[in-house]
Formats: C-alpha cells, structure tokens, sequence
C-alpha cells in the first residue's frame, strides 16, 4: 500500500471554495503532473484520496490534511513539491509523509479540532476581561443552542457543554478572539458555528455572523 499525507493550509480568497471543489483542484493537481493515484473498485471508480475532515465553506486553516494512496510508490518530497507547482494561491503545502498500514483512514481518527474564532464587538466592548467572560461562559452548566436535526430537520435545543475540551478568550483591540478545542470526528463533533451561535447569545452581542471569522489551527487524532 502507497499510502500518503498532505498538510497544507487554505487561506485568503480561496476558502471560498468548497470542500468538494477543493478534493477536485487536488484530484486534478494530481493529473497534471502525472501522479498515479489508486482507484476504488466497481462501477462507478473514484481515487482512494480525501480529507481528514471536511472544512466549511469560509473558513480558512493553517492544518488540513490530505490523505491518498497511489498504484506506484513515490518519494514524499517529490510528491510535495509537484503538487506546489500546480495549486494556486491561497494553498501551502507543509509537508507530505508517508503513511502508516493502519486500515483505519484520518477521517475515523481524529478526535478534536482547535478553531479561533474573531468576534468583532465594536462599541459593545464588555466590561469584564476576557478571562472574565470566558470563566463566566464555560462556569454554565449547561450550554444550549438549537440544531437542525438531520432525519426530521427540525430545531431542537442540544447541550454542548462536553464537547467543548478547552477554551480560552483575548481580548485585541475591537475584537475577541477565542481559542477553543472542541470534539471533531464521527463518535463526538461540534460545529464552530453552535459555539458562535452560543457565545454571542450568553454575552448579548450583535449577531452579526458575516463579520466572525473562523480558523482552524489544528487537528489531533488518535
């Protein structure tokens, strides 16, 4: 098994592309340089390659992972530098490894993500720190928000206070930028958008969604 893994980054103008949009500017990366990557089996095949886990649509990263496998073994530092002749602006490739024979994919390890989300607050600036406001956020024994449910669609209020691992808050100049772990994978995961979602309603500012920005710091797995 020829087993690799991409870390890259996405930033600027292109996260606004999507997660499926951004599988087809690597597939196509891939193309033109000649790499052999390996296919599934069967009626319809599509490369064995995908992300450890999906980022939405507007968020930029500095730690997205790539996972793929190949028919013919290469070197990882040549497949790193062909894949920086071809991706555009806004993708950096850090690096490219060799993957260990664990059946399982990336997707199916990891267990958390690091976001840092910039709330802008303006002339709502609180009072407290933001130690302050942060103590007071998690001290919550509960933390609800609504959800659309996937089956039914409908809202319903779910408690996300133990999916949220660590957090910590700073205040810099009109904004305040939070630094949250919070459960990512399939057994656990939380949206960055349900901890927004939270946040601005616990401190009673403007829910002005357009103007947060998210980014996604990093990724751990088992």
């Amino acid at each position: 098994m020829n087993r690799y893994i991409i870390k890259f980054s996405k930033e600027g103008v292109i996260c606004y592309i999507s997660h499926l949009d951004t599988l087809r500017l690597f597939k196509r990366a891939f193309k033109r340089e000649g790499i052999c990557l390996s296919y599934s089996k069967g009626f319809n095949p599509h490369p064995k390659m995908g992300f450890a886990q999906p980022l939405p649509l507007g968020y930029s990263s500095v730690s997205e992972y790539l996972e793929f496998e190949t028919d013919i073994p290469y070197q990882p530092q040549e497949l790193a530098k062909a894949l920086r002749r071809q991706l555009p602006e806004g993708i950096r490739i850090f690096s490219c490894e060799k993957g260990d024979d664990s059946k399982k994919s990336l997707a199916a390890r990891t267990t958390a993500a690091e976001y840092i989300i910039a709330i802008p607050v303006g002339e709502s600036t609180p009072r407290k720190s933001a130690a302050d406001l942060c103590e007071d956020f998690l001290k919550q024994k509960e933390i609800r928000v609504p959800k659309r449910q996937k089956k039914s669609k409908e809202m319903k209020d779910i408690n996300i206070r133990d999916k949220i691992r660590s957090m910590n808050i700073v205040s810099v100049g009109e904004n305040l930028l939070v630094t949250a772990l919070l459960d990512s994978g399939s057994d656990s995961n939380l949206s960055p958008e349900l901890l927004i979602t939270a946040l601005v309603r616990f401190w009673g500012f403007p829910d002005e969604r357009s103007d947060i920005s998210v980014m996604r710091t990093k990724l751990s797995f088992l």
